[in-house]
């Protein structure tokens, strides 16, 4: 297998020590350089300075790359033509000795892989807008119901169908774990309509849980945090732009995979780049969590 485990990485997980997975997406395709270069640099530092280690995980000239050095992180934030892999674009991927940028659900298979359970990153995809009729349903949720890893998130991406998004993971057994909440939050709001499975306070809880649950079933956990409330934009603002967007990209014939980078854009034009801001808040946010948590995973696997 091509895959390559960064030194620090590797130490940490044969010592026991707390791990962060994160994805690469959000790198290659969320945001400009330097931006994404700076945020990559600074989330991995939060990381750090919560006692864990961080993972970043991307597809390096054919190489899976389970954390990342300096320079591969730097060369990631400026490639051009930098797929998108999930579950299905590893072996083309791979064969290829291309370069990719790992998904929410591509980032779960390779941590999951070498046994890391926590992944810190913005928001999980889920079931799409009129999701009953199109089958529009993120692989992360596949992901979900079979790997053990505990996701660090904002909720589901706001521009999904939070209800049947939450449905499906009933449906696969996926506990949703509000953090500090009883709500589901969407992402750059706080909140939403819809309930969570159950709420805990604490990291050590939300551990304790998460070793409860692999000592007897598989599958994974969403840790919904909620962003920071000085930094969450306003609910009916953004629902009516996610509303006046979905209406444009119906006109203009956009479907399929193309429908989230439209809307995010769409998003980020509309709110100014207040989205944006948002969106960095949230991503240091649930770093700092997962952090917290994978460290107090650790003192639970090593029965302190």
């Amino acid at each position: 297998m091509r895959i390559d485990v960064k030194q620090e990485v590797l130490d940490a997980l044969n010592e026991g020590r707390g791990v962060v997975a994160l994805e690469s997406t959000i790198i290659s395709h969320g945001m400009p350089y330097p931006e994404n270069y700076e945020m990559a640099k600074k989330v991995e530092q939060i990381i750090r300075d919560n006692g864990a280690t961080p993972a970043t995980i991307a597809i390096i000239d054919g190489v899976i790359k389970v954390g990342l050095e300096e320079d591969e992180l730097l060369y990631l934030s400026q490639a051009k033509n930098v797929l998108k892999v999930s579950k299905r674009d590893f072996g083309y991927c791979v064969s290829k000795n291309l370069t990719g940028a790992t998904t929410v659900s591509g980032t779960m298979i390779v941590a999951d892989l070498v046994g890391i359970y926590v992944f810190a990153t913005g928001g999980i995809g889920g079931v799409h807008r009129e999701g009953e009729n199109t089958f529009d349903i993120s692989r992360d949720l596949e992901e979900l119901a079979n790997l053990n890893v505990a996701v660090v998130c904002a909720g589901a991406k706001s521009i999904l169908d939070l209800g049947l998004t939450l449905e499906y993971l009933e449906t696969k057994g996926v506990e949703v774990i509000g953090y500090k909440t009883d709500k589901l939050p969407a992402f750059f709001t706080r909140s939403s309509e819809f309930n969570v499975t159950h709420r805990l306070d604490t990291p050590k809880e939300i551990a304790e849980l998460l070793d409860a649950k692999w000592q007897m079933i598989d599958g994974g956990v969403v840790v919904a945090n909620p962003i920071p409330e000085k930094d969450s934009l306003d609910e009916k603002m953004i629902n009516k732009i996610i509303d006046d967007a979905l209406i444009e990209a119906k006109e203009k014939g956009i479907s399929g995979k193309e429908t989230t980078p439209f809307l995010l854009a769409k998003v980020k034009e509309l709110t100014k780049g207040k989205s944006l801001e948002a969106n960095l808040a949230l991503v240091y946010n649930n770093a700092k969590v997962a952090a917290q948590i994978a460290k107090e995973l650790e003192k639970v696997s090593n029965n302190e």
